[in-house]
C-alpha cells in the first residue's frame, strides 16, 4: 500500500482553495486568457524569468524576451541555455502526463539539456542541500528514488484531495526526494504548474513563480521548515498563498468596456460580480444557460436563476426559450 506524504488540511488551506476557485471563475468567464495570445507569452515569459531567477540566472525579463524571439543577447552562456531549455520546457507542459516518469524525466531533459551530465535520468549520486557549510536536508538516496517517485505520482494519480493541495504536495515531495543532480526546484515549479494545468488549463499562464521569486527568502524558510519534519502543510499554505496573489495580480476586464457605466452603476455588488464571471464567456459563445452559469460561478441553480433574471428586467441580458431551455444573450445597447 502507497503511503501518502504528511500534511494537514488547515482552516487556512481550505479558505485559499475558495479564494482561489472564485478568482480562477472570475478569470475564466472574463475569457481574456482565450482571446489574448499576447498575454499569455508575457506571463509565460514572466514564469521563466522568475523560475530560473531562484536558481540564481541574472539575466532580466528584457533579456530573456529577446533571447525567445531569437534576437543576440549578451550574457553569460549557461544562463542564456537555461533559458532557452525552461521555455522549451514551459511550452510543452500541456503534453506532459502529470503522473509519467517517463515525462517527468523528458521534462527534465529539456530543463537542463547541455548543462548537466545526467540530463533526463535520477541521480546515480548522493546529494545535499547546503546552507554556506551547514547540511540542511539530504536528499533521497538513489537506488530508491525511482520507488518514491512513482510512489508519489501513484498517490497524486488517485487521491481525492482538491488539485490545489496535491499539486503543492507534488511540488514539496519533488524537493525533498531531490531526484536529480540538478533542477529539482525548477522540476517541483514546474510540475506543480503542470497539475494545476490538468485542472484549470488557464493555469499554464498564471506566472506564480513570479510570486515565489519576490519571497524568495520566506520560500526557501518554509521549504526548509517542511524537509525537517517531513511535513508539507506549511509549505501548502504559503504556495497556495503565491498562487492566489498572481491570480490577484493579473490585469482583469473592465464590465464598463463592455457596458455602459450609467447601466453597470444600477447593479448590486454581487450582480457586477456574476456579470464579471460570465461576461467573456457570453462574448466567446453569444448565449449562457443556468447550468453553464452555474459551473463559472460556483453559485447555486436558484442563485443562479435569480440573478440572471434581476439582469434581464435591467436590460442587460435577452432571455430566450422557455424553463429549462432558456438562454441568456447581452443586450446591444
Amino acid at each position: 500500500m502507497i503511503q501518502s506524504p504528511a500534511f494537514k488540511i488547515t482552516p487556512a488551506i481550505t479558505n485559499l482553495i475558495a479564494d482561489i476557485s472564485q478568482q480562477i471563475g472570475q478569470l475564466r468567464g472574463s475569457g481574456e486568457y482565450e482571446r489574448n495570445l499576447h498575454l499569455r507569452k508575457i506571463n509565460r515569459l514572466r514564469s521563466i524569468q522568475s523560475s530560473t531567477a531562484i536558481e540564481g540566472n541574472t539575466l532580466s525579463l528584457e533579456q530573456i524576451t529577446d533571447i525567445i524571439q531569437g534576437h543576440r543577447v549578451i550574457g553569460n552562456p549557461r544562463e542564456i541555455q537555461e533559458v532557452r531549455n525552461a521555455y522549451a520546457a514551459y511550452e510543452k507542459i500541456l503534453t506532459f502526463h502529470p503522473y509519467k516518469i517517463s515525462d517527468f524525466l523528458l521534462a527534465h531533459k529539456l530543463m537542463t539539456a547541455s548543462l548537466v551530465e545526467q540530463s533526463g535520468q535520477f541521480r546515480t549520486v548522493n546529494v545535499g542541500v547546503f546552507a554556506g557549510n551547514q547540511l540542511i536536508h539530504m536528499g533521497a538516496r538513489p537506488p530508491f528514488i525511482h520507488s518514491l517517485i512513482n510512489d508519489l505520482f501513484e498517490w497524486a494519480k488517485n487521491a481525492e484531495e482538491h488539485p490545489l493541495i496535491k499539486s503543492a504536495v507534488v511540488h514539496f515531495e519533488i524537493e525533498y526526494i531531490h531526484p536529480f543532480a540538478d533542477g529539482n526546484g525548477r522540476m517541483g515549479r514546474l510540475w506543480q504548474t503542470l497539475i494545476l494545468s490538468q485542472w484549470q488549463p488557464i493555469f499554464a499562464w498564471i506566472p506564480t513563480e513570479t510570486i515565489v521569486y519576490e519571497n524568495q527568502a520566506r520560500y526557501y524558510e518554509v521549504l526548509g521548515r517542511a524537509e525537517k519534519t517531513a511535513d508539507s502543510t506549511e509549505f501548502i499554505e504559503f504556495i497556495l498563498t503565491a498562487i492566489l496573489r498572481a491570480i490577484e495580480t493579473l490585469p482583469k476586464p473592465n464590465i464598463t468596456e463592455i457596458i455602459p457605466e450609467k447601466i453597470t452603476d444600477k447593479l448590486t455588488k454581487t450582480e457586477r460580480e456574476f456579470l464579471l464571471h460570465i461576461i467573456g464567456f457570453l462574448q466567446n459563445n453569444g448565449e449562457i444557460n443556468n447550468y453553464r452559469a452555474q459551473l463559472l460561478t460556483r453559485k447555486s441553480s436558484e442563485m443562479v436563476k435569480k440573478l440572471l433574471t434581476s439582469l434581464t428586467s435591467k436590460g442587460i441580458l435577452t432571455a430566450t426559450g422557455q424553463t429549462k431551455g432558456r438562454k441568456y444573450k447581452l443586450t446591444l445597447h
